[in-house]
């Protein structure tokens, strides 16, 4: 039997549903990803690879109660993940680490950290051991 993914979906809760599908749209398209569910009016928005089980929702509205979240996103190549660290900053994301090794994790972890446009802890992360 082939493995399962361990996680069907991820919600991240933003005020503005909006400005973050501006913000996450662009990134998630150069991870293969694209709209799933466009449900903006709703005020949700829910992104997917082809073939992938597993979903990335915003969702949330002016009454949400948002906290400070952190996700990590798999990437191909570590030149994914400078293009990644770029474009995010150019769709005003902040930076909050810059691509490279991060040793305190493991060896061969090469990662870049940005903060969406409501401070949530964005990360792009490849692993060469996966090859």
């Amino acid at each position: 039997m082939a493995p399962k993914a361990l996680i069907d979906h991820v919600v991240m809760y933003v005020k503005d549903v909006k400005k973050c599908r501006a913000f996450y749209e662009p990134i998630l398209a150069l991870l293969g990803a694209e709209v799933k569910w466009d449900r903006e009016d709703d005020g949700y928005v829910c992104f997917a690879t082809p073939g992938v089980p597993t979903r990335f929702i915003i969702a949330g509205g002016p009454n949400t109660r948002v906290g400070k979240n952190h996700v990590a996103f798999k990437a191909d190549s570590e030149d994914v993940v400078q293009r990644f660290h770029e474009l995010a900053l150019k769709l005003g994301g902040e930076d909050y680490g810059k691509p490279g090794i991060r040793e305190n994790y493991a060896p061969d972890y090469y990662a870049a950290f940005v903060l969406d446009p409501e401070g949530n802890n964005v990360e792009l992360v490849k692993w060469p051991s996966e090859d």
